[in-house]
């Protein structure tokens, strides 16, 4: 009986080992939309979601080695950085790398259900710290940019798991062009019937972040994990959207059958409808 506890915990020390080293690798991932054969009119977006500080494995060097030689047009931000006061100050070396990474077109930021854990001063203390390094925020807001003489709209919708998005006010500005959504809980797709993106970048689910044998804990967390749709490409109403598996981690710093992530995106910069009728 002795010889066999001992067997299984030798076998569960082993196995929290290995998740846990598995946090310590990011997986750099390269994703197309919508670019036909020799487009040149796109923007190479860099996405990092869910940084998650207080569990979070990945350096500040590792994600700059990772990344320095890549050209990245824009950096997208998409929550939940963390959820404690004290870990503010270690975000700076992180938003330091994005700087260094020196996007063309700039940092932009939503928040996540983790960062609004934080309340009053420490949330405020949270957005200067990410503005006073670069990033533009965007609570159900639009800031519109020109790539190339094109339009592109980037529009920030506000946390949909805590109730905080406003459809209605983030599109209030948005002008004829591009459509690139940045939200933190992708279940919002399955409200925006009546509202056009040409790509949307989210995060929130980790990926199952303990993806075996299956993610039967995310089912609390939305209609979307029931639809199979926790990580990667997925498309709705013909509209494309991505779900990052995020670069840190909650609960306790593992990963299984996961890691973490980094995602390069390569946008065509024609909208989807001109898309359309180009190849009809």
């Amino acid at each position: 009986m002795v010889l066999f506890f001992t067997l299984v915990s030798s076998i569960l020390v082993y196995f929290v080992y290995r998740a846990n080293r598995n946090t310590y690798e990011a997986v750099l991932n390269r994703v197309t939309v919508n670019v036909r054969q020799n487009d040149q009119d796109v923007i190479r977006i860099l996405h990092l979601s869910d940084l998650h500080l207080e569990n979070l494995s990945i350096s500040p060097d590792y994600l700059y080695n990772k990344l320095k030689d890549e050209h990245i047009d824009l950096i997208a931000l998409t929550g939940d950085f963390l959820d404690r006061k004290k870990s503010i100050p270690k975000l700076v070396p992180y938003l330091n790398v994005f700087q260094q990474l020196n996007p063309a077109y700039g940092i932009y930021a939503v928040f996540g259900n983790h960062d609004y854990v934080l309340r009053g001063q420490h949330f405020q203390t949270l957005k200067k710290t990410l503005e006073q390094h670069g990033c533009i925020l965007l609570q159900n807001e639009t800031r519109t940019i020109f790539v190339d003489g094109k339009t592109v709209n980037i529009i920030g919708i506000d946390d949909f798991s805590t109730k905080r998005s406003d459809l209605q006010k983030a599109y209030a500005n948005v002008k004829d062009g591009l459509n690139l959504v940045l939200t933190h809980d992708p279940n919002i797709v399955l409200h925006m019937h009546d509202y056009h993106f040409d790509y949307l970048l989210s995060g929130h689910f980790h990926g199952g972040q303990i993806h075996w044998p299956k993610p039967y804990h995310l089912v609390k967390m939305g209609k979307l994990v029931r639809m199979n749709m926790i990580k990667g490409y997925h498309e709705i109403d013909g509209k494309p959207f991505y779900i990052s598996e995020g670069l840190g981690q909650t609960g306790v710093n593992i990963r299984v059958g996961t890691k973490p992530e980094i995602t390069i995106h390569t946008l065509s910069l024609m909208p989807l409808k001109q898309a359309k009728q180009h190849v009809s």
